[in-house]
């Protein structure tokens, strides 16, 4: 009785060779960088969300494009959207300013707009994407790390019960419960990044949709002077007509 009362987890950590205590050192590793990612993206993602909604306000409700670019000298760039157009006032203050015969300036204002909108887009879902590769990789393998964490403490415990001759039913079901305690280790550590991983997966779907038919909305604008129809679910604003709209601000190259 006082044997069956000693079996538990502390004990499995009190007879785990290096081998398991490694296998623990893994997974708690990959527990904490899923967590981390999980609030740090997650508080991020909030935030973005908000200054997204702030800035197509404005970007919407604005008299000409000078004014969008006099909000985003004062506010500076915490979403895709204004990213987005802070590339696109820059790229157009860089070619009408143009001199030489650059590769990086070649083409026409329009081509020349469209490269540095793909750059801006580029980027964003580069850093949309943050952590993915980490999240995948714990929800695909820390299973496995576990898995292997249980067939070697089975190893051992049956390997002990063998040499010291007693392989009744009480004697072996101890120690092989307790190394099944690293598969569901494993299996709570992969199981919150697999959650996470499909959230933000989704979430970043519907934000770079969005982003596509804003860059849509932006490059007609730029490109013709007028303000097109928004495509954007979150840009529901007033639709007008800007004569004459010049899409400069004083910046650097794109």
């Amino acid at each position: 009785m006082e044997a069956q009362q000693t079996l538990g987890f502390a004990h499995f950590i009190a007879q785990a060779d290096g081998v398991a205590h490694f296998l623990l050192a893994v997974l708690l590793v990959m527990s904490v960088a899923t967590w981390y990612l999980i609030v740090t993206k997650a508080i991020s993602n909030w935030k973005m969300r908000k200054r997204a909604r702030d800035f197509l306000r404005q970007f919407w409700d604005a008299p000409d494009m000078p004014a969008v670019a006099g909000y985003l000298r004062q506010h500076g760039v915490g979403d895709p959207f204004s990213h987005l157009t802070h590339h696109g006032l820059r790229a157009a203050e860089q070619y009408a300013n143009k001199h030489g015969n650059r590769l990086i300036e070649a083409g026409s204002a329009d081509e020349f707009l469209t490269r540095a909108l793909r750059r801006a887009m580029e980027q964003d879902t580069a850093r949309l994407e943050y952590g993915h590769t980490v999240l995948a990789s714990v929800a695909s393998s820390a299973p496995f790390v576990g898995l292997f964490g249980t067939v070697w403490g089975i190893y051992h415990a049956l390997l002990a019960i063998g040499l010291s001759g007693q392989g009744t039913l009480d004697k072996v079901a101890g120690p092989v419960g307790e190394a099944l305690i690293m598969t569901a280790i494993g299996l709570a550590v992969a199981i919150p990044a697999v959650l996470a991983y499909n959230a933000f997966s989704r979430a970043n779907r519907l934000v770079l949709s969005e982003l596509d038919g804003f860059a849509h909305d932006l490059f007609a604008f730029m490109s013709t002077g007028n303000r097109s129809e928004p495509t954007t679910p979150r840009a529901n604003a007033k639709v007008a007509v800007l004569a004459d709209a010049q899409p400069r601000v004083a910046a650097g190259g794109a």
